[in-house]
């Protein structure tokens, strides 16, 4: 029994499979759409009872699918402490922590929730790419962040030298200038925090041109992985067709 359930949620017996993978698909929408229709005002007290039993039947789901996975798994306890075990896991924790805590921190719980959303990417194959992707260029990235941080420290340490004197209650210290960093680096320049004096302003003007630097390499980076995976493969398609035409001949 066991063997056959293994093949049902797993991948071994395709059709079953994917009724499987439809339905968890299915839940995982309703539990988009039951969460967003929650959040309307003027709801009824009915239609507060019956997002609450779509709640309960939709965890219920969720939780049986997450004991099947690792009664059927090969090796359990990796499967658990993987990304999508921890996702499967958080999907359905807030909702018995929240309906069994009689306190007014269970709300906070029952909003996690919107981790259910993450369980959709078991069923994107494209992922597996990105991630192969991300791995070839992982040196490259980490090389990339460490660049960054230390040019969100000196625009954070430049800008308060600039501006600590013209606005001292926004620019009290270099820590509170990294958010100034943070946004002008990234571009967003929400404009909450902006430099009045011309030192500044000149300051801020060549960071921001190191900002479009900041945002487009680390896409370029995975752009470029992305590539090396589909090159890989196509290759590897190409090797499979030969050798089945080298079979049928």
């Amino acid at each position: 029994m066991r063997n056959h359930f293994r093949k049902i949620v797993w991948g071994g017996h395709v059709k079953l499979n994917h009724w499987f993978d439809y339905t968890i698909m299915a839940f995982i929408l309703l539990s988009i759409v039951t969460m967003s229709l929650e959040t309307l005002p003027g709801i009824s007290p009915l239609a507060v009872e019956i997002f609450t039993a779509i709640e309960l039947l939709i965890a219920t789901v969720f939780t049986i699918e997450y004991v099947l996975r690792i009664w059927t798994s090969e090796k359990p306890l990796r499967y658990i402490f993987s990304f999508l075990g921890l996702i499967d896991l958080l999907a359905i924790a807030p909702f018995w922590l929240a309906t069994g805590i009689n306190l007014q921190g269970a709300r906070a719980f029952r909003l996690l929730r919107m981790i259910r959303v993450l369980k959709i990417l078991r069923y994107m194959s494209a992922l597996s790419r990105l991630e192969r992707a991300i791995r070839l260029v992982q040196e490259e990235l980490i090389v990339f962040a460490v660049l960054a941080a230390i040019v969100i420290f000196v625009t954070a340490v430049g800008i308060y030298q600039f501006e600590h004197q013209a606005q001292p209650e926004v620019f009290k210290s270099i820590p509170h200038s990294v958010w100034f960093a943070i946004v002008s680096l990234t571009t967003v320049g929400y404009g909450d925090v902006v430099p009045i004096t011309v030192g500044g302003r000149i300051f801020t003007a060549f960071i921001l041109v190191i900002g479009l630097g900041i945002v487009a390499i680390p896409t370029a980076l995975i752009v470029s992985g992305l590539t090396r995976v589909r090159l890989e493969r196509e290759l590897l398609e190409e090797e499979e067709r030969k050798e089945e035409q080298s079979k049928k001949l």
